[in-house]
């Protein structure tokens, strides 16, 4: 073969069935699991997204609040796109749009620019704005930016505008989340704090939890006990609004003025001591009133803990309808405890859940023998630690700290668990490795009305262990020999 002008073209070198079959088998041998944990400069299907996105989520929890990419376009589509793939509901955000030329002049005038035409046209009540990489890399002033804005009259004198600096490069959604939700409230709580005023009101932080179902159990719990609460930050309808035919720009979320008296709650209680780190730790030094930080209630343990904290800080009595909710759960562990006893599980996810996971797991007399973080702390690994150090359940079980999905792709086929727990991306290798996947977390892109099922509470461990039992139910029946094919399971 020639081109036009003379020269020998190549041909692509194809591979042979049989050096394909060599290699697929290979990738699942100890010999190349030993090499996968030796790389360090790849990351392969992370278990994490970029702080951007957690910024993103966070600003749609705040009353008429525009979330503002200062970046590049495709960066906010990316986020967009994916909250909008997980809740198949609309992500509204507008960027400036920096191009090659922000990347050499600095991007002010992109900003400048999105900031008028962002208030123009969309009107919001807050902008909420937050970085991408671009901007980060060159060293972007918005302080300096926002403040040369208003002095032009861009942006109006009352309309908040709380920032934070969220390079993708560096943390995770979590860290975004945390950044720009302690950007938020430092904003509307500026001058607010009144001297000896207490508003009465539970201070609710859930931190970074894509499940509007958990939001509105959350909400559930509080009005059984007659608690006034303020969600920081709320995006129950945000994300999960009725389909009436009219289209909202911004639906739902905290009012401002609520966040904004929250400086003066009665207690402030967060349940993502991880991605709430940050914030949590300003709070205490701002906030009137008392403040505690407690692991996400799930399974019975946890959400004891939670119920119990709330009826201290309010001095009421835990109310008799959770108490009948807590003796449905148990009654429904009982009777299903039977098909999850002794069952391997590879799970991973985000610090605050995956603690969760593996409390439910060791109370069903499950067994969560890979646990997997792709970003955690030394104090995450303690806590993991001590749970599984608590429980006959937890012998043997491991923790894989700063791991990505293809380690644990690696882990399930040397050593074989029985299922796995945790978002979307994990599906490929539990298709390798033939078992189910649980669909747990952020992002679920391939399941429907996921994060309409609350995961806390009593409920929430109700619904995860019903899901879970019926799938090996469901494997049993579909592999059985005919003679065991039964009717009762």
């Amino acid at each position: 073969m020639a081109n036009s002008l003379g020269l020998k073209v190549l041909p692509v070198t194809t591979t042979s069935p049989e050096e394909e079959a060599r290699v697929a088998a290979w990738i699942d041998t100890q010999e190349y699991r030993e090499k996968n944990f030796a790389r360090q400069a790849l990351v392969v299907n992370p278990v994490h997204a970029c702080q951007p996105l957690g910024a993103e989520l966070c600003a749609h929890g705040f009353e008429g609040t525009l979330p503002f990419v200062h970046g590049s376009q495709g960066c906010a589509s990316y986020y967009r796109s994916t909250l909008s793939r997980h809740f198949r509901e609309p992500a509204p955000a507008v960027s400036d749009a920096m191009t090659e030329d922000g990347a050499v002049f600095g991007g002010q005038a992109n900003l400048h620019e999105g900031l008028e035409n962002a208030v123009a046209l969309y009107k919001p009540k807050m902008l909420a704005i937050f970085t991408s990489c671009m901007p980060e890399v060159i060293g972007d002033d918005l302080t300096a930016f926002i403040r040369n804005a208003r002095s032009k009259n861009l942006v109006p004198r009352d309309l908040p505008t709380p920032y934070a600096n969220t390079p993708s490069f560096k943390g995770t959604h979590v860290t975004g989340y945390d950044n720009m939700l302690a950007a938020i409230l430092q904003t509307l709580t500026e001058g607010k704090k009144v001297e000896g005023r207490c508003t009465g009101k539970l201070n609710f932080i859930p931190g970074f939890d894509a499940n509007t179902g958990n939001y509105r159990d959350y909400k559930r719990i509080f009005e059984a006990f007659g608690i006034p609460a303020t969600v920081l930050a709320d995006i129950s309808e945000t994300f999960d609004s009725p389909n009436d035919g009219t289209y909202r720009l911004y639906p739902g979320g905290t009012s401002l003025v609520e966040a904004g008296d929250s400086v003066n709650g009665k207690a402030t209680l967060t349940v993502g001591p991880h991605a709430t780190a940050k914030t949590f730790a300003w709070i205490k030094e701002q906030y009137a009133g008392k403040h505690a930080a407690l692991p996400m209630p799930m399974g019975i343990a946890r959400t004891d803990e939670f119920l119990l904290k709330l009826s201290e800080l309010f001095d009421r009595p835990v109310p008799d309808v959770l108490k009948a909710e807590r003796g449905r759960a148990v009654d429904a562990m009982t009777d299903a405890q039977q098909y999850m006893h002794g069952k391997k599980f590879a799970v991973y996810g985000d610090p605050d859940q995956l603690l969760g996971y593996v409390s439910f797991l060791l109370e069903m007399g499950a067994v969560p023998w890979h646990v997997l973080c792709s970003r955690g702390s030394k104090k995450l690994e303690k806590e993991l630690q001590a749970l599984l150090d608590a429980s006959a359940y937890g012998k043997g079980c491991q923790i894989w700290m700063n791991r990505d999905l293809w380690h644990l792709r690696s882990l399930v086929m040397t050593d074989p668990v029985d299922a796995v727990i945790g978002d979307t991306h994990g599906k490929f290798l539990a298709r390798d490795a033939r078992i189910p996947l649980f669909r747990f977390g952020f992002p679920v892109f391939d399941r429907v009305n996921k994060h309409r099922s609350p995961i806390i509470g009593y409920q929430g461990a109700i619904n995860m262990l019903t899901e879970i039992c019926n799938k090996f139910i469901d494997l049993k029946d579909d592999t059985c020999e005919e003679r065991f094919f039964e009717m009762m399971r």
